[in-house]
């Protein structure tokens, strides 16, 4: 099981501040959506610069063009680039192909995808690397959980991993290790604590224990 940090609502410096803080206890550090949309590539290139041993994801969220997308993101620096599931499977498939040709992995995001099984079996037989359940910002505000649809696409995929996103805390982490997904995605449940080392480090011993 791996750790990822979404970093979402900081600039450049701010999040390579914030990263040095937890980079001993994190394997993947993502530049979330607004980060791409306020600074762009760029950030993905000088996170990775700055920490060349941990794997960048960039949250892209593709919706078309995916073979382009993921070359650009990937000249960037992207280890991991997002697609979203609700995308036509054509640009799916561009975006298997183009990160096979150039070493990279992608991400599906489930968000908003109703048939999340028939969904889930279709990306997997298409060749993705990652299937990611995730519960946006508003759907955690109306009390929703990822771990019934986590359990969903783990009944239905035979090759993707898995990963899980959405207002994931310390105290969440025990529902976490029993659904058991290969990468846990934590973004305010580090970033908006006071101690960020200790905190991601706590996460870090769960994992390991688990």
């Amino acid at each position: 099981m791996e750790l990822q940090l979404a970093l979402d609502l900081v600039n450049i410096p701010e999040g390579i501040a914030l990263v040095k803080e937890v980079e001993p206890f994190i394997d993947i550090v993502e530049i979330g959506t607004p980060i791409v949309i306020n600074e762009g590539l760029h950030a993905v290139k000088a996170m990775k610069e700055a920490f060349p041993n941990l794997k960048v994801l960039a949250d892209l969220k593709i919706m078309d063009a995916g073979g382009y997308e993921i070359m650009k993101a990937s000249e960037a620096g992207a280890d991991i680039i997002t697609v979203l599931g609700a995308s036509n499977d054509l640009t799916i498939k561009g975006c298997v192909d183009e990160a096979k040709k150039q070493g990279r992995k992608v991400l599906v995001d489930m968000i908003n995808v109703q048939d999340i099984a028939t969904r889930a079996k279709e990306l997997d037989e298409l060749g993705v690397d990652y299937i990611c359940v995730h519960t946006g910002y508003d759907g955690q505000a109306a009390g929703q959980s990822p771990f019934a649809d986590l359990a969903t696409i783990k009944s239905v995929v035979k090759n993707a991993k898995t990963a899980v996103a959405g207002g994931i805390k310390l105290a969440t982490m025990p529902e976490v290790i029993q659904a058991n997904p290969d990468l846990v995605i934590v973004g305010g449940g580090i970033t908006s604590q006071d101690d960020k080392a200790t905190t991601a480090s706590q996460f870090r011993e769960l994992i390991a224990q688990a």
